[in-house]
């Protein structure tokens, strides 16, 4: 399945523990504090896979976490493991870029 050109990343940095910057092929950037991605974590311990409810409190990820690794999954997503010890959600490219915390 082709992905839509919009939502492939050229360029992903995580030269700060606390960010990770994401450059889109159309020339777009996203930048993600960890937190931010901890809160958007979309795995079953996260997110209830049959009613998508929000089971993580978001209250509950401190603002100044870090993510110790960012890895990508296959050519669809990346898989991060924050300070806490969390590591278990898939981040798909597409998700990524529509929850851009940006202007």
């Amino acid at each position: 399945m082709n992905e839509d050109p919009s939502f492939l990343p050229t360029t992903i940095t995580r030269s700060d523990p606390r960010v990770v910057s994401i450059l889109w092929d159309d020339g777009h950037e996203t930048r993600f504090t960890a937190a931010q991605l901890r809160r958007l974590c979309p795995c079953a311990r996260c997110v209830d896979e049959v009613t998508g409810k929000l089971l993580l409190d978001p209250v509950s990820v401190p603002d100044d976490l870090t993510q110790a690794d960012v890895r990508l999954v296959g050519n669809y997503g990346l898989g991060i493991r924050f300070a806490d010890g969390h590591e278990t959600g898939i981040y798909a490219f597409r998700m990524l870029r529509e929850n851009d915390p940006g202007p």
